[in-house]
């Protein structure tokens, strides 16, 4: 198809992030011309790998690809023939507690069973029954986020196909409960109630805010898509969505943050970088850009002041967490169950690895959040992916990622992350080391992603990496906003994607796809 004549393309997307690109991929592939202008000097957003350590390869971003395989993007797209080769992961996450003990979830939910009744009998059966009756809903689940956010989708995929009768009312009462009161309903030791809570916190909302509970009942997700890694780094996903597009006549201009999109008789048309760049697009632009980062590239756009509102009042929150990312001489040789004696990777280095005894601990770390300091007992998560894919550091050395919850972006005594970022994060890595005592001594170099280092550098206001709360007055149809949930922005001709929209974060490429099918649709549309 020709690209509409005077036009630099057919659709321009400003922010090259993975949801973006995986939108990119889709409109390439059926034939439209499309460029796509990044900040950064590189594609990817926050699913970046660098080089930030010589010879040790850490992600910027999000690292553990589990979403994304519950959807068609790879295989739609032939990722795999553009570079991206994925590992499967498994065990998915190893949880060892202060008393020595610990349990592993595996893929295989009867494996997982064996290592729960280790601790608890009774669980591990309440664990079965759990997976069981949640799986339904779970797959709902994953297939509402892979479809605009109507409420007709919502109710066959949430209500109609999950329950029938009255058994259908019975989990909306649960549903309406904080994934904390259902995981305490559902079992009796509290390592197994943390290790689900942990996960589910990983959206963000603490186990006692109302309406949470879907974090935890889409766990038995986890048996089905596990988890993966690209080859190389958690960024090689992105790259391998670069070429693609680019295979496919696509051009890429990183290094050009977008100032403004460009408008004529209230339609998107276009964009303008710092630089002074002007691209034009005749058919459609998009924004992967976060939601209040593409309301101020509009305000030279004829925006309805109540459309302004709802954009600029979205909830961004007060931070979320950071990550520590170390160069290492060794693994973690945990005190619950130690490394091989020859010093190779053991099947708790494959998972991630979880800091959560339990779940008041969790609530404890979101108070001192709550009060505007960082947790001072964090909830982590450990990763040591080099265990899986020696690529990331030199042989015989590891990387070692350390994620914890929570910590706000403004703080409550007034001090800069610039100041505190080191001091925070030696305590996380002590905390890491009550579990582990060698890693204090492993550690040879390593990287402080505070919240304001989050927002300077991968674009992620106010370090939430969710870009937007993830509350349920900001999901589904909610997300970004009120009358902004199909995917389409406030002016004619402009669309919007990636984690303020429709499901949210993580790594999933739903949205992208989700907004590719929502344009492809209109362009269709028109031709007839």
């Amino acid at each position: 198809m020709a690209t509409p004549s005077n036009s630099d393309c057919d659709v321009l997307i400003v922010g090259a992030g993975h949801n973006a690109l995986v939108c990119g991929g889709y409109l390439a592939q059926a034939g439209y011309k499309v460029i796509i202008v990044e900040r950064r000097h590189t594609v990817g957003g926050a699913v970046v790998t660098e080089e930030i350590i010589p010879g040790y390869k850490f992600d910027l971003g999000g690292s553990a690809h589990i979403l994304i395989n519950q959807t068609p993007v790879v295989q739609d797209l032939k990722l795999a023939a553009y570079g991206l080769d994925y590992i499967d992961i498994d065990p998915l996450f190893f949880c060892p507690f202060p008393d020595g003990s610990h349990f592993t979830i595996w893929k295989d939910l009867d494996r997982t069973c064996e290592s729960i009744a280790q601790i608890s009998p009774q669980d591990a059966e309440n664990y079965r029954a759990f997976v069981a009756r949640w799986e339904p809903l779970a797959r709902g689940m994953v297939a509402s986020f892979q479809e605009p956010p109507t409420a007709g989708n919502l109710y066959r995929n949430l209500v109609r196909n999950t329950a029938k009768g009255d058994e259908r009312w019975e989990r909306l009462s649960d549903i309406l409960h904080g994934y904390g009161q259902v995981l305490t309903q559902s079992f009796v030791d509290p390592r197994v109630r943390a290790a689900i809570a942990w996960m589910a916190a990983q959206s963000g909302p603490p186990p006692s805010e109302p309406l949470s509970s879907p974090f935890a009942l889409w766990h038995p997700m986890y048996h089905q898509s596990g988890m993966r890694r690209p080859r190389g780094g958690s960024g090689m996903l992105t790259q391998a969505l670069a070429r693609m597009i680019q295979a496919h006549g696509g051009q890429i201009i990183a290094g050009a943050p977008v100032k403004r999109i460009l408008t004529r008789n209230g339609k998107a048309i276009g964009a303008e970088t710092e630089g002074g760049i002007r691209i034009t697009a005749g058919r459609a632009v998009v924004s992967g850009a976060h939601i209040q980062t593409t309301l101020r590239m509009l305000e030279d756009a004829p925006v309805a002041p109540s459309t302004q509102r709802l954009m600029a009042n979205t909830r961004v929150g007060n931070g979320f967490g950071m990550i520590v990312r170390c160069a290492m001489d060794a693994l973690p040789n945990y005190t619950a169950l130690p490394s091989p004696a020859d010093g190779t990777p053991g099947y708790q280095h494959r998972a991630m690895q979880f800091i959560c005894p339990d779940m008041h601990y969790l609530e404890r770390a979101y108070g001192d959040y709550l009060g505007g300091q960082p947790s001072r007992d964090p909830a982590l998560i450990a990763m040591t992916f080099s265990a899986v894919d020696p690529s990331l550091a030199p042989a015989g050395k590891h990387t070692l990622f350390v994620w914890m919850q929570y910590a706000p972006y403004a703080l409550a005594n007034g001090q800069s992350w610039d100041e505190i970022g080191d001091e925070v994060a030696n305590g996380i890595l002590a905390k890491l080391g009550e579990y582990a005592p060698n890693v204090k001594g492993a550690i040879l170099g390593r990287l402080v992603e505070h919240p304001l280092y989050l927002e300077r550098e991968l674009g992620l206001l106010r370090g939430n990496v969710m870009h937007l709360e993830m509350s349920i007055d900001q999901m589904f149809m909610m997300r970004p906003a009120l009358t902004l949930g199909n995917y389409k922005g406030p002016i004619k001709g402009l669309y919007l994607t990636g984690a303020s929209t429709h499901p949210g974060g993580g790594i999933m490429g739903a949205a992208g796809r989700n907004t590719a099918l929502t344009l492809l649709n209109d362009l269709q549309k028109k031709r007839v």
